[in-house]
């Protein structure tokens, strides 16, 4: 077999992340799938500013759509979700970088090393599988969406239908009601004798 050829190596078992990790790792912000520098750096071991580093050394890779800075009210809120280090308590001094998917795969070509690329491997096969799972979600809640517009139709003639019945029990009370009053003496017709 060529040189140029050879297999990937498969990463040591103490390096293997779970992928329910990385899952849970990437967050919605701005209507985007995204990753924080801080839990990109952590799994590919090295250090935010580190990461952050070398993103900056190379920021013709990543554009706006690729990479973004979260603004303090998006950061505060992250945190709280998440639980990650307040300033006061000795954390973050500056707003974290979040990465799309793309900017994600970009970082391969900025990160030379063999954790990089297997970590990069690993994120995009987890962004995939949950474009995957949304296109299945978002199929269910269509078909969902037509059984809800189908029952409120149903509803909707029900609710006519019952209305129907009610003025109808409704005219057939008062007519019951006619016919058990008592009837006036009607006036013989004919002579009547003084």
């Amino acid at each position: 077999m060529p040189a140029d050829h050879q297999l990937p190596v498969a990463p040591s078992r103490r390096s293997q992340v779970p992928v329910e990790i990385i899952e849970r790792r990437i967050h919605v912000v701005r209507s985007q799938k995204v990753m924080l520098d801080s839990d990109l750096a952590e799994l590919y071991q090295v250090e935010t500013k580190a990461l952050n580093r070398a993103v900056k050394r190379n920021a013709a890779r990543f554009p706006s759509d690729f990479m973004f800075r979260l603004n303090a009210r998006e950061a505060e809120s992250l945190r709280c979700q998440i639980g990650t280090s307040n300033v006061q308590r000795g954390g973050r001094r500056y707003l974290p970088y979040a990465f799309t998917e793309h900017g994600v795969a970009m970082l391969s070509s900025v990160l030379n090393s063999d954790r990089a690329v297997q970590m990069n491997i690993l994120i995009i096969r987890v962004f995939l599988k949950l474009r995957e799972l949304l296109a299945t979600h978002t199929k269910l809640a269509a078909q969902v969406e037509k059984l809800e517009a189908g029952q409120r139709d149903h509803a909707k003639a029900i609710t006519l239908i019952m209305e129907d019945i009610q003025g109808f029990q409704a005219s057939v009370r008062r007519e019951f009601r006619r016919l058990q009053e008592p009837r006036p003496k009607k006036s013989r017709i004919g002579f009547v004798p003084n």
